[in-house]
């Protein structure tokens, strides 16, 4: 009997649990203007590799800049974005000069061929903010 008590309070603790989940996050999706860039300091200051965020950027890892637009748009510091097209997840570890708009910038380290290669393009991206109400 005993043990009848425990499973059903279990999966009442269990039930209730899941019928509270709420959305952790609104995913955003937009086109945009992708350009890319490399860690050197005719394209970006005398401080290549330190980003206007203070971050060091580590060539072969995936990070992006983002036109400061796109900042207000919940496209802030360390946000995941996916760009349609690549495999894997890119992270907002830059900010761009003032002058762009619907912008992001895509780091490809010293590769200035790839750079140069990927040109200019319209990209769809998606990144996931936190819902309003969550904020503090």
């Amino acid at each position: 009997m005993r043990f009848i008590v425990i499973l059903i309070l279990f999966i009442f603790i269990l039930l209730s649990c899941n019928s509270r989940q709420e959305a952790t996050c609104i995913l955003k999706k937009m086109e945009v203007t992708a350009t890319a860039y490399n860690s050197l300091a005719y394209q970006t200051n005398s401080n290549p590799h330190i980003t206007a965020f203070g971050d060091s950027l580590i060539p072969g890892l995936r990070y992006i800049a983002v036109s400061r637009d796109l900042l207000d748009s919940g496209l802030v510091y360390n946000t995941q974005v996916k760009i349609k097209g690549f495999d894997s997840l890119f992270t907002v570890k830059d900010k761009m000069n003032r002058r762009y708009r619907n912008h992001i910038d895509i780091y490809m380290g010293i590769d200035v061929k790839a750079a140069i290669k990927w040109g200019r393009k319209k990209v769809i991206i998606q990144y996931c903010i936190a819902p309003k109400d969550t904020l503090l």
